[in-house]
């Protein structure tokens, strides 16, 4: 079984880690470094992982990379990495959101196979979302160990053309703040027609939970299950009509092509590193 090193200790590479080893990829198979000490000893004694403060002592023996920091982080690292990466060639799989491929590239170097990941925070209950693209250097083989990867922790789709992946980033990457905000926006206005606070947050949650649910699990189309619960002249079309009058699908596009472009000018920034 291939060693997969983690570069990053936060909190997608701990949910990472912790899903993998529900899948049974041994401990010893994974270590991780992380430059906070109380991080590191937290990863130690939570998953029974090797830990390094030393990026490139973890990458050492590494046959998959996972590059889990920020994005403003990976110009930095590069120095401390590239060498042993052109030398050992292993798959580099990077969940840094907004970093292209072609800046993994100049970074680490061309001739390694990368796969770029865009999971999202439900990752960390092992409920995620995850888009992935890969470049021509990838094998077969090594796109089935980056999904498994990510399959630790929700589902993955890949993605041709990397140029959706700012798309990806729109919808599932940011989609979780989206839902958050409509969910606060029910409970708010439950509480303007008097109901209180906290049966408001419940009744609020646990309809988004149910909802949620039955699209995953009835397998039907949103449309579908929409039509269902709407009866005609009924309290369901007005609040849809209310919707519809407020031009709420055109509220939801404007919101996802925004954040959109906004993760193609992260990116763009990245390039002047």
């Amino acid at each position: 079984m291939t060693h997969i090193a983690f570069i990053g200790g936060g909190n997608m590479a701990r949910s990472l880690i912790g899903g993998l080893l529900k899948t049974g990829v041994p401990a010893a198979k994974l270590c991780v470094a992380e430059p906070m000490a109380q991080a590191r000893e937290s990863l130690g004694r939570d998953f029974g992982v090797a830990t390094f403060d030393d990026n490139r002592l973890a990458a050492a023996d590494a046959g998959v990379l996972v590059l889990a920091v920020k994005p403003q982080v990976m110009p930095a690292i590069h120095h401390e990495l590239r060498d042993t990466l052109q030398r050992n060639r292993p798959l580099l799989i990077s969940i840094a959101a907004g970093v292209r491929i072609d800046q993994l590239e100049r970074w680490f170097g061309s001739l390694l196979p990368i796969v770029r990941c865009m999971p999202n925070t439900p990752a960390l209950i092992g409920a995620g979302a995850t888009g992935l693209c890969a470049n021509l250097r990838v094998t077969p083989q090594q796109r089935e160990q980056a999904q498994h990867i990510l399959d630790a922790v929700g589902i993955t789709r890949w993605i041709d053309d990397e140029a959706q992946m700012d798309t990806v980033t729109a919808l599932s990457g940011s989609g979780p703040a989206y839902f958050f905000a409509f969910v606060e926006a029910l409970e708010e206005a439950a509480v303007a027609q008097g109901m209180p606070r906290e049966t408001a947050r419940m009744l609020a949650t646990q309809t988004c939970l149910g909802a949620g649910r039955m699209l995953v699990e009835s397998n039907e189309a949103p449309a579908t299950l929409r039509q269902r619960v709407t009866s005609p002249n009924g309290t369901t079309q007005a609040a849809l009509e209310s919707f519809s009058a407020d031009q709420f699908p055109r509220i939801v596009a404007r919101a996802v092509a925004a954040a959109t472009r906004r993760g193609a000018e992260l990116a763009a920034a990245l390039d002047k590193e």
